[in-house]
């Protein structure tokens, strides 16, 4: 913690029946909260979608492929289009997109149910690559060309999370959300919001005297100048060089 944290705080001590009629009562709004994300999910299921450009250009590590090539035969694709700051090195570049991409690794479960999970990046795929290699990430991973952000973003922005539906050669938009709607990306959030001190962001309502060290405007993502992730990338010896200049 903090040096400054007040140490002391802390929730009352109760005996056990105490507690567990507390937690009675918690899980009655949080059975309540579930089935409403439920219903919430339901309604998603239901939205109209709209056509996409299946053949809007993607760089992967093969070259040039297409969307539609993106869904590696499967009906389904989920894209979260990762920020990216051309030209700068591996400590300046986004520590959002970063915090939510490291959390992805197992695809197998997405797989068995017919859906593909891709990054698309949107720096050059030389450099944004070595990123990627050096955070150790295995998603597919594709950089979208100039041409394609229109196409594809739509008078939106980076930092988006897209999901798409295939049909035949054709290719629609079924859903997309960013900001906190990304936050099924982060399982370290999920847990966070299980401890008694939680995430420690300066927004959240919690106590007084309860930790809170960081704002919410890419601070909680970034530790002693770089997205925190990276700080176990290189203790482990690995290179984050970019081929971009070392003082950008």
């Amino acid at each position: 913690m903090n040096p400054t944290d007040n140490k002391s705080a802390q929730p009352a001590v109760v005996d056990r029946a105490a507690w567990q009629a507390e937690l009675d009562a918690l899980r009655i709004r949080e059975k309540a909260h579930t089935r409403e994300g439920d219903a919430i999910a339901a309604a998603r299921r239901r939205l109209p979608m709209v056509e996409t450009d299946a053949t809007a250009p993607l760089i992967g590590k093969e070259g040039a492929v297409t969307l539609l090539d993106a869904f590696e035969g499967r009906r389904q694709l989920i894209a979260y289009y990762h920020m990216w700051h051309a030209g700068k090195t591996a400590a300046r570049q986004c520590e959002g997109c970063t915090f939510s991409t490291t959390h992805i690794s197992e695809l197998s479960y997405l797989h068995s149910r017919d859906v593909s999970y891709a990054t698309f990046c949107q720096g050059p795929y030389e450099e944004s690559s070595r990123y990627r290699d050096f955070m150790g990430w295995t998603v597919p991973w594709y950089s979208v060309p100039p041409g394609s952000v229109d196409r594809l973003i739509a008078n939106r922005h980076f930092g988006i999370l897209v999901s798409y539906l295939r049909d035949g050669d054709k290719v629609y938009e079924t859903y997309w959300t960013t900001g906190r709607g990304n936050e099924p990306m982060a399982t370290s959030y999920g847990l966070l919001d299980l401890t008694v001190y939680g995430r420690q962001e300066l927004w959240e309502d919690s106590p007084e005297g309860w930790p809170r060290h960081w704002d919410a405007k890419g601070g909680q993502f970034r530790l002693d100048g770089r997205p925190t992730a990276q700080w176990s990338r290189l203790a482990a010896g690995r290179s984050d060089d970019l081929g971009t200049p070392a003082n950008d």
